[in-house]
């Protein structure tokens, strides 16, 4: 006979059972979430009004000299853009350049800047105009030199 020992009913453990999964009669707790959207929903509006009220208390709180300085800043701000509109204008129109290319300076707030474009876009709009065909006698008329055999063929035939 052999010298392993033969296992007995006892020495054999049973298969282990899943306890971890839910039975089909256990129900899971399910979040509503239709009440917590309605919930945040609240609180945003309610945080909307309370920043709202908090503005106009700051604003009431102004002194006059603070909304002076407010309204002479507002229009500073209004006065250095229309200028900076105005020497746009002037740099597009003093390089003729077209509407696109003028509405690519809007972007640029420094002059030195806003010229070198201005140039560099109308150096470019002069080399295409430039790549025409060019005839270089055009509108000229050959000067009337009679030579002699000219002359002499005229008085042969009597023209």
């Amino acid at each position: 006979m052999s010298d392993t020992p033969i296992p007995t009913p006892g020495d054999v453990a049973p298969p282990a059972q899943a306890t971890d999964a839910p039975e089909p009669e256990q129900k899971v707790d399910e979040i509503d979430w239709k009440s917590k959207a309605r919930e945040w929903e609240k609180r945003a509006k309610d945080n909307k009004s309370a920043a709202d009220r908090l503005a106009e208390i700051e604003e009431a709180n102004k002194t006059e000299a603070q909304k002076a300085a407010d309204k002479t800043a507002a229009a500073e701000r209004r006065a250095a853009e229309a200028e900076a509109k105005v020497a746009r204008r002037d740099i597009a129109i003093e390089h003729k350049l077209t509407a696109e290319d003028a509405a690519l300076l809007d972007t640029i707030t420094d002059e030195a800047a806003m010229r070198a474009l201005a140039a560099r876009l109308a150096g470019a709009e002069s080399d295409k105009k430039s790549q025409g065909l060019h005839v270089p006698g055009e509108g000229k008329s050959p000067a009337s030199a009679e030579s002699e055999e000219l002359r002499v063929a005229r008085s042969l035939f009597g023209n």
